[in-house]
């Protein structure tokens, strides 16, 4: 202990360049520990991005080019997927639930994504987290768009505000719908994930938009009715589809193609062509919409990017994906997203060695000028280790003396660099969140992080091993050496 006190004093007669080396050493150990942080952070912020989900499908391609493009929205999709395929395989035995995801346009560079109800009801993130809405609520037909957080703040939209979408994916657009903008009815709540950098679409949006030039604002597919007008409704839809067929006879092909396009909607639109009467706005904002007012939300899609689905039971999984991957009316893939994402992190392997390797060398670095330090000042010293000797210190006292020294700067260090570890996570886990996806949590040092402070210090340890060889030398040479 006294020897350590000593130490101490001596360290605080040489405080600038103490705390120098100190420092270095802290923000050597702060790198180091935020980089395996953020490494094992993204991670698993990587495999959250969707959970609760079994099977991704789309077309065939290549496992990780599926799982980019359906949820992290990097690349596109080669092919899409038929209509009928995704019927088909919906109801199959043992699948519980499934979500189109039709991609290809964007609104000002954040990607649009076609989908139906079931995206807000079965889609997980997180630990098997559902999704919210900050303010408003789900489309319930064809006019209206949900918004994830980072695009309702980054654009500063509004409930109740209309947009455009434009066809082609990120910053470049090919043509702009605006016979079609739709109205903003929900924003959800940040997750972190894709889904915050993202507009949500109906379906029946998507194929309005492609399929019908100059298209008029509708509310596709046939509103719920109550029992008590039924009767009355239809009546009054029969008569409107029989003025519209003698309309239709008095005019040119082109009216007679917009009917047979209405009349594969079940006559929705006709009263917008009925004699000028004015259907009245069933577009809600902030409130949920009555039920009687929610439409169909899908049309009749063609086709389709991709879509992800859930079992019943795990143990459908493989079968299932072996049945896709075998589906004889067209070529398919079927993933597992835990699965594909593990191969994604086997090919990143290279870039993480490669960080890890780069912190290190920062720690090596900061080590390397504590011993620079200490060799520096040890000539300056030699008349504070012969007072030492003169006092009855031994060549050994002097040895641990240095060597005490050099613990005590390693280990200040290291603690001031967990101190500052824990600050710059504090800082910056919102942005890193918001921004990147990756969410930091402030806890407690994980066995591997505690194995990495173990390896700085003994590496301190070791650079003090040689100015403490030298002091002792020069203790045996004073001329006050007595036998051990």
């Amino acid at each position: 202990m006294q020897l350590i006190t000593l130490a101490t004093k001596s360290m605080f007669n040489r405080k600038a360049s103490v705390l120098l080396t100190l420092f270095t050493i802290a923000i050597s150990v702060m790198l180091l520990l935020t980089i395996e942080r953020v490494r094992q952070e993204a991670k698993s912020s990587f495999s959250n991005t969707v959970s609760g989900t079994d099977l991704i499908v789309g077309a065939r391609s290549g496992d990780i080019q599926l799982l980019l493009s359906s949820v992290f929205r990097i690349g596109h999709a080669n092919n899409s997927v038929s209509w009928d395929s995704y019927q088909d395989i919906k109801s199959q035995r043992g699948v519980s639930w499934a979500i189109p995801i039709s991609l290809g346009d964007s609104h000002k560079g954040h990607a649009v994504l076609g989908t139906d109800s079931t995206y807000f009801e079965h889609f997980r993130y997180g630990k098997k987290q559902n999704l919210a809405f900050a303010a408003g609520r789900a489309f319930v037909n064809a006019q209206e768009v949900v918004l994830g957080s980072e695009v309702a703040s980054k654009m500063h939209y509004q409930l109740g505000q209309q947009i455009v979408i434009s066809h082609g994916m990120g910053n470049t657009s090919f043509h702009h719908h605006d016979d079609n903008p739709m109205t903003i009815v929900g924003i959800l709540a940040p997750t972190g994930t894709p889904v915050d950098k993202t507009v949500h679409v109906p379906l029946a949006a998507i194929e309005a938009m492609h399929s019908l030039p100059k298209s008029v604002p509708r509310m596709i597919g046939k509103p719920k009715q109550s029992a008590a007008h039924s009767h009355s409704d239809t009546d009054e839809h029969d008569h409107n589809h029989a003025d519209e067929h003698k309309h239709n006879d008095s005019h040119d092909h082109g009216h007679a193609n917009e009917h047979k396009y209405n009349d594969s909607h079940d006559h929705d639109n006709a009263d917008e062509h009925d004699h000028g009467h004015d259907k009245p706005n069933t577009v809600a904002v902030a409130v949920p919409a009555p039920a009687h007012l929610h439409g169909d939300l899908i049309g009749e899609p063609k086709q389709i990017t991709a879509f992800l689905m859930g079992l019943d039971s795990p143990l459908y999984t493989l079968q299932t994906r072996r049945n896709i991957n075998n589906y004889k009316a067209e070529p398919l893939l079927a993933i597992m997203p835990g699965v594909t994402l593990r191969e994604l992190w086997r090919m990143l392997g290279l870039v993480e060695k490669i960080l890890l390797l780069f912190s290190g060398v920062v720690v090596l670095i900061s080590l390397l000028g504590m011993l620079t330090t200490l060799l520096a000042t040890l000539n300056q010293r030699r008349r504070e280790l012969a007072i030492l000797r003169s006092v009855g210190a031994r060549p050994r006292h002097i040895f641990t003396l240095m060597s005490s020294e050099a613990i005590l700067i390693t280990a200040a260090g290291c603690a001031l660099g967990i101190a500052l570890f824990y600050a710059l996570i504090a800082l910056a886990q919102g942005t890193l969140q918001s921004q990147f996806g990756i969410s930091l949590s402030i806890s407690l040092l994980s066995h591997y992080e505690l194995m990495l402070i173990g390896v700085i210090m003994a590496a301190g340890t070791l650079m003090g091993i040689l100015p403490a060889t030298r002091a002792y030398f020069y203790s045996l040479s004073d001329g006050m050496s007595i036998k051990l």
